[in-house]
């Protein structure tokens, strides 16, 4: 079975405005680039996100981890049983990816998939490209991906029958989109039914609201940045914006995300739209924002609301804001 999701690739016509944009905007970490490539890390893995500059968009591949050899060798096995094609990753690729071993397959959409163990830690702490107080990753993985695909129900019986991902919850309206889990993250995969496939948008998490806030005052400096203003989503309680990536995708900088536990948790249909709050879609033609907006509007009408979910390490308060909680601490 697959843990988490471990890195991305990535396709971009040109390196210097996701360099900028990842250092300065989202505080990453810049581990490595050369003239056809950047590294980024997020924590103290070697890397979690590829950019490479082949002139294209998207995502160049998904890079998913499992426990062990024998987890990869049952998912090899699991995957050609079902007639899936199945390589073994080249050492060479393995130690550019920088993990023991790995499998490349492909999803009934095309889109690369590498399941991979033993992927390998720095020696030196993670540096943010900015200061911000660094990334939600761990056993969640370094975030999700959205993807937009033309035929939803082959890819569905894929990523949960194969991969085995499990079920968060759904809409059906006003598009069809389902969310999967492989941990507690609520979902480390959707697919959105349209009109064609590709990335609609990855989402990486910072440990406190305060990055998401400040980089977005970052993205409101730079015209055309913002795709998706600050708002909060209904399922998976994330508060966030979306900004324009150079790769033809938005990235979804966010703090605040629901962790389910996965033994007890039942999918149900969302019925409302998908932000509780804000998100002005500028990516959208004028009548889809409009509808975006009346759904946004019925919910505010209806009361709707959902618990902040705060992360360990965000409950302490700030000096001066309780006289007994700082005695408290001082003498602790």
């Amino acid at each position: 079975m697959l843990q988490s999701l471990g890195y991305v690739g990535l396709r971009a016509k040109n390196l210097d405005d996701w360099a900028a944009a990842g250092v300065n905007l989202c505080g990453l970490q810049l581990a490595e680039r050369s003239g056809a490539m950047l590294r980024f890390r997020m924590d103290d893995r070697k890397q979690r996100i590829f950019v490479e500059a082949d002139g294209g968009q998207g995502a160049s591949f998904l890079g998913f981890d499992v426990a062990d050899s024998h987890a990869l060798d049952a998912l090899a096995a699991r995957l050609e049983a079902a007639g899936v094609a199945v390589a073994r990753m080249p050492r060479s690729l393995a130690e550019e990816r920088w993990v023991a071993d790995g499998i490349v397959f492909a999803d009934p959409a095309g889109n690369r998939i590498e399941a991979v163990h033993g992927a390998e830690s720095a020696s030196d702490p993670f540096k943010p490209g900015r200061a911000m107080s660094g990334f939600r990753t761990g056993a969640l993985g370094m975030g999700h991906v959205v993807l937009n695909v033309t035929r939803i129900e082959p890819m569905l019986a894929f990523y949960q029958d194969l991969l085995g991902f499990r079920l968060s919850d759904y809409f059906l309206s006003p598009v069809k989109a389902y969310f999967m889990h492989l941990n507690p993250r609520h979902h480390s995969i959707a697919l959105i039914e349209g009109g064609s496939d590709s990335v609609h948008h990855m989402m990486i998490e910072t440990f406190m609201l305060d990055d998401v806030g400040q980089g977005y005052d970052l993205a409101l400096q730079e015209e055309g940045r913002i795709a998706q203003t600050f708002g909060r989503h209904i399922n998976d309680m994330v508060t966030s914006f979306y900004s324009y990536t150079p790769s033809g995708f938005m990235l979804e900088y966010g703090w605040g995300g629901r962790a389910i536990d996965p033994a007890t948790w039942t999918p149900s249909e969302v019925t409302h739209g998908p932000s509780l709050w804000g998100h002005e879609r500028y990516w959208l033609p004028p009548e889809g924002r409009a509808a975006s907006r009346a759904l946004r509007m019925r919910a505010a009408a209806e009361g709707l609301r959902s618990p902040v979910q705060v992360l360990e390490g965000n409950y302490t308060l700030a000096p001066g804001t309780c006289p007994w909680f700082d005695a408290m601490r001082k003498t602790g």
